[in-house]
């Protein structure tokens, strides 16, 4: 759908998108959220990408050049409060001496809800119904997401307290493996597979 043209107010989304030359995001948005075919990506995540090609823009306007695994890691280390406090600092100092305005930078970065504003208001898109199978695939990229990022700040935090030497300094390995055990038979499932067969698959006590 083509963006509100009615002259009014602009939303966040709208203003960044014009600042930065993003305005092929419009679409973009619109298309990942609602599926457009594909797999739906959550405003969150859409949230994310957003932002982080807001940064990419500024370090590209800026005259520097970083790969996109940089720009992730730039963004995490800007937003993340978990992200170590000196490697923060070091990282703003980088981008500040290449030119970029960090503090304009990271005002210019939006909410999940700022593009759930943008997307129903401005573009009057809305999701299609949902049906069982959609339902359960998102949920179980939900779970898995939180497993993800339950990894990412246990390695952070390990590496964290390795460099000040309040633990051993080793190469570490993390894994995070949500299971689960059914209460009536006592079988033992990651959560994907259960969500895929869509529950545990022995009687229940009367005989159901």
């Amino acid at each position: 759908m083509a963006d509100n043209a009615s002259g009014g107010r602009r939303t966040k989304v709208e203003r960044v998108m014009a600042e930065y030359d993003l305005e092929e995001w419009g679409a973009r948005l619109e298309a990942e959220w609602i599926g457009d075919g594909t797999e739906r990506t959550s405003l969150r995540d859409l949230a994310t990408a957003f932002n982080q090609a807001v940064l990419r823009a500024a370090v590209h306007d800026a005259g520097s050049s970083t790969l996109d695994t940089d720009i992730e890691s730039l963004y995490r280390t800007l937003t993340d409060d978990d992200a170590s406090r000196s490697d923060a600092v070091r990282k703003r100092r980088d981008l500040e001496r290449s030119g970029v305005d960090v503090d304009d930078v990271t005002s210019d970065f939006v909410t999940h809800q700022t593009v759930y504003t943008y997307l129903t208001n401005v573009r009057d898109a809305s999701l299609p119904e949902e049906d069982g199978e959609d339902r359960i695939e998102r949920k179980k990229e939900t779970v898995q997401r939180l497993a993800g990022r339950t990894q990412v700040i246990t390695e952070s935090t390990l590496e964290e307290l390795s460099n000040a030497d309040e633990i051993t300094d080793r190469n570490y390995e993390v894994f995070v493996d949500v299971r689960t055990i059914c209460g009536n038979c006592g079988a033992d499932y990651p959560i994907a597979d259960l969500l895929d067969q869509g529950g545990c698959d022995c009687e229940t006590d009367d005989g159901a």
